[in-house]
């Protein structure tokens, strides 16, 4: 019982089970030293969807690691799924050295360390022995935050400079805060700095949920909030839009509590963000056939403050 959450209660969603954690898991990568995972899950139940959680850049030296985003990690995985957060290569704590090529955003590692992970699930079972046999390598999502969602808008299909990132093994995708248009759509600095923003989202086909905060004002771009809203409008895949109310890019604090990224600390925004997810990922990843639609009409007639959801037509 969180007495901080006063609106999202509205918001249906099944009770919380107990849940594992197992880290360091490490995966072995080639030239260069393991990649360190965290994996939480419930602590009983088969075939359980995986949803792989790339975190963000972030001012914190912790927090950009498989040690943070802690309660949207434990959410999900208290409702059915075995979320695995990786330490990304652009990680402070954990990540390569600073003098290595690709420093400091390893924006092309990151999208490697993700493929990694699917191509080492058995590895990831065998060191978490709890989930042995227990993950569905055919229920799959990619969910990233801030950096993390440009990293999994490759995986999801997004192409950078023509080349195709994308892994068929994701079943689904989620962007929350993620950067949106590069090129012209940024001051000429942060183009020059960032020229990897320049993704074209339009070859994205893969279902894909876009998150924002309603008062993310972006310093990469003279545009204002609804330039992370960009993938929704330009991929094929993207199916919804939800704009979560009074917060700006920590969502109300999905990364970290009481964090450096949480600029805005709403324990209902942040509970909104969390309810809402789940009943996307449930219903996308077959877990619950009308999840999403119940979790949409009570947004709609019970907690509209909460969010702004726009649909595509189908």
């Amino acid at each position: 019982m969180n007495r901080l959450i006063n609106l999202a209660r509205e918001l249906p969603m099944p009770a919380p089970s107990m849940t594992v954690a197992y880290t360091p898991i490490l995966i072995p990568m080639p030239g260069r030293q393991p990649l360190a995972l965290r994996l939480t899950a419930p602590a009983h139940g088969d075939k359980l969807p995986i949803v792989l959680l790339s975190h963000g850049f972030g001012p914190s030296n912790y927090i950009p690691s498989k040690d943070g985003y802690a309660h949207l990690a434990q959410f999900w995985a208290e409702r059915g799924f075995a979320v695995i957060q990786p330490t990304h290569a652009s990680s402070r704590v954990g990540g390569l050295p600073a003098d290595t090529d690709g420093a400091p955003f390893f924006w092309r590692e990151r999208v490697e360390e993700l493929r990694a992970i699917l191509d080492g699930l058995d590895e990831v079972e065998q060191q978490a022995s709890g989930v042995l046999g227990r993950l569905d390598r055919e229920r799959i999502a990619a969910v990233g935050h801030s950096f993390g969602g440009h990293t999994v808008s490759l995986l999801l299909g997004a192409k950078l400079q023509g080349e195709d990132f994308s892994d068929p093994r994701i079943s689904v995708g989620i962007l929350l805060a993620a950067p949106g248009r590069g090129g012209v759509d940024l001051t000429p600095e942060n183009a020059e700095r960032f020229p990897f923003f320049d993704v074209d989202f339009s070859h994205i086909k893969t279902p894909m949920l876009v998150v924002v905060g309603e008062e993310d004002n972006p310093h990469f771009t003279p545009r204002g909030p609804e330039w992370h809203a960009d993938a929704f409008h330009d991929a094929a895949g993207a199916e919804a839009l939800l704009t979560i109310t009074g917060v700006g890019h920590g969502l109300g604090g999905i990364a970290g509590l009481d964090a450096k990224e949480t600029e805005t600390e709403d324990p209902d925004a942040l509970e909104a963000t969390c309810r809402l997810t789940l009943a996307w990922l449930r219903q996308k990843l077959n877990v619950s056939a009308d999840a999403w639609e119940q979790t949409r009409k009570a947004l709609e007639e019970n907690a509209k403050a909460l969010a702004q959801l726009i649909e595509k037509e189908k």
